[in-house]
């Protein structure tokens, strides 16, 4: 081998040359795929980001006194925090009986043939609209509406009862309004579940309701505890049905509308943005109490395991 076929040794002090800058982002994660999500981004810093900061500078600000006088009128003053309770009494039980319904038919309709037929009927409230569905029930829960008028036709009850302008009129609205929501994040969570897991547990003599607290409700409860989330904060921010089916000035008088009437009413934009504030506080706190309680049943992976 001749002297010239050997490599040549790299002169002392030499640098290595740099890798490039796109190189040298991309293995940070900064690629260009990565950059699909700035649209993403700009989005959640326009619509929720900013207009956040700027609520929550809004409610430092208020007309009167120190900068938390917004907040002390608020938790001094009855006719104000009772909305918090209010609210609750609503967006809780309509929330649990929502999923209480939306599993047993999950369970079933993941079985069926004619699965996106059936699907389509139930989630037809959402196109309706909670406005539209508050109007249609008007009609109907009424005291001249069909479901008052066929009880007294079928001698069941001596006169007409009183399910508007309460709060089971809101009740009626936010579960019809709300259940297609739900029955969709249950169904896709238990269509992820391989129907091999449940004939396994009957073959070693699992009855049906060992099969479904044993095998199913462990797989889809990470799936329910995010589902109940999303439908209890659309069930808390409920304004058009506590208006228009419930009572503003008594029952149904929610957070939302104390918010509404401090905004343009009494036009305090300050207090409208501390009432605010407190909803969202308080829509924190039950979801991360919901997320860190799931962690108490189960920490495996959240996907299903069909396949």
């Amino acid at each position: 081998m001749t002297s010239a076929s050997l490599p040549t040794a790299a002169p002392a002090g030499a640098r290595e040359e740099a890798p490039p800058l796109s190189v040298r982002l991309a293995a940070r994660g900064l690629d260009g795929t990565t950059l699909l999500v700035l649209p993403a981004f700009l989005a959640i810093l326009g619509l929720f980001v900013y207009p956040f900061a700027y609520g929550l500078v809004l409610s430092l600000q208020p007309k009167a006194g120190a900068w938390w006088a917004n907040y002390a009128r608020f938790f001094s003053d009855p006719f104000l925090y009772d909305t918090i309770g209010a609210t609750l009494r609503l967006a809780l039980p309509v929330t649990v009986l929502n999923l209480a319904l939306a599993v047993p038919i999950a369970l079933r309709v993941r079985l069926m043939r004619r699965q996106r037929l059936l699907t389509t009927i139930l989630v037809l409230p959402i196109t309706l609209g909670t406005v539209l569905v508050a109007e249609g029930l008007l009609n109907f829960l009424g005291p001249q509406g069909w479901f008052n008028r066929t009880l007294v036709w079928l001698g069941l009850i001596a006169g007409p009862l009183k399910l508007t302008n309460n709060y089971w009129g809101v009740f009626a609205s936010l579960l019809i309004t709300g259940f297609p929501f739900a029955f969709l994040l249950t169904l896709s969570s238990v269509t992820g579940i391989d129907p091999a897991l449940e004939q396994a547990a009957a073959t070693h003599g699992a009855n049906a309701w060992q099969r479904f607290t044993k095998v199913i409700l462990p797989l889809i409860l990470p799936g329910l505890a995010v589902t109940f989330c999303l439908s209890f904060v659309q069930a808390f921010s409920v304004f058009p049905s506590a208006v228009l089916l419930g009572a503003p000035a008594g029952a149904t008088r929610v957070i939302s509308i104390a918010a509404y009437q401090a905004a343009f009413e009494e036009y305090d934009y300050s207090l409208a943005s501390a009432i605010a504030m407190v909803m969202g506080a308080v829509q924190l706190a039950i979801v991360a109490a919901l997320l860190w309680a799931r962690t108490l049943f189960y920490t495996g992976p959240v996907g299903g395991t069909k396949g």
